[in-house]
């Protein structure tokens, strides 16, 4: 009997707790990664977080970087990292390098399609990533606020089209983390440039990007401030917190100004010279922050 109960086991693993699982799928002619956390079957419907990769970059490269599939396991919530065509997102910027792929609608139906495979809660659905990424969270945002609940966009503005049409049809908070010497996605607006002299489309300053989402979100105009603690006082970085809280429907608006941080995830790499892209603040660790954000608002 004993012998008999192992072979069903192994037949039928499906009626067993299932673990993590991070898996590879493809949507028409695009592809996903997707991180299920353990026992993902058993809820009846979980948080779901898209993490947008920046600028020529991959899926699976931003699930290495930010930690999010492992933070997904210990909080129970799934994470997407969908591939941008090309390794770019059509953030809506003029001259961006994603220009010509409707990746507003790519994103709206692979939500689609994972709300329909998958135990989701549709009021808990959220969006963030870096720089590219962060701009098209800011873009879904925008335009598909009837989907996303909150986003959090990292060294990524708002692209001066999108901030021209902006009109969400729904509230959203919004987690802003910018950093105030990026060389490459300016605080101050103006173009994006990687290489110095070459204009890669041009954002709003990243304080005129708050005054829209306060405004529409019916915010308190008159933010809470206050400094973070600096944990780490070699990394020649502070990190400041304004809140704009009491928006409609429970939202609000977080801006952390990252006082002398340049194009770099908080907590993260220095993945290119400090010349190149400028500092990293290690006061805080992005995904633990973001995800802190994210499990706070629901519909």
């Amino acid at each position: 009997m004993r012998t008999l109960f192992f072979i069903l086991l192994l037949l039928f693993p499906s009626s067993c707790a299932v673990g993590a699982q991070t898996i590879q799928e493809r949507l028409g002619e695009r592809t996903y990664l997707l991180h299920l956390p353990p026992g993902y079957r058993e809820k009846a419907a979980l948080p779901l977080m898209f993490c947008l990769h920046g600028g020529g970059g991959t899926a699976r490269g931003i699930e290495r970087s930010t930690g999010f599939s492992k933070l997904a396991d210990r909080e129970g919530f799934l994470v997407v990292y969908p591939d941008g065509a090309d390794r770019h997102w059509n953030d809506g910027r003029e001259d961006g390098p994603g220009q010509g792929h409707d990746d507003v609608d790519f994103i709206r139906r692979l939500l689609d399609h994972l709300k329909a495979s998958y135990p989701i809660d549709p009021g808990r659905v959220y969006a963030t990533g870096p720089s590219n990424g962060g701009m098209m969270s800011q873009r879904l945002g925008a335009e598909l606020s009837d989907r996303f609940v909150a986003i959090a966009p990292v060294i990524g503005g708002i692209s001066e089209p999108v901030a021209r049409a902006f009109h969400p049809a729904r509230p959203v908070s919004v987690l802003i983390l910018q950093g105030t010497a990026d060389p490459w996605v300016p605080y101050v607006g103006g173009d994006v440039e990687v290489r110095p002299g070459v204009s890669r489309g041009r954002i709003i300053a990243t304080e005129k990007a708050v005054s829209l989402w306060v405004t529409h979100n019916g915010c308190k105009p008159q933010p809470v401030s206050q400094s973070l603690p600096d944990t780490d006082p070699s990394d020649g970085c502070n990190a400041e917190l304004r809140r704009y809280p009491d928006g409609r429907e429970g939202t609000e608006v977080i801006l952390v100004r990252l006082l002398g941080a340049g194009h770099t995830w908080p907590g993260g790499s220095q993945y290119l010279p400090e010349g190149m892209i400028g500092k990293v603040c290690r006061d805080l660790d992005g995904a633990s922050y973001i995800w802190s954000f994210f499990k706070s608002h629901s519909r």
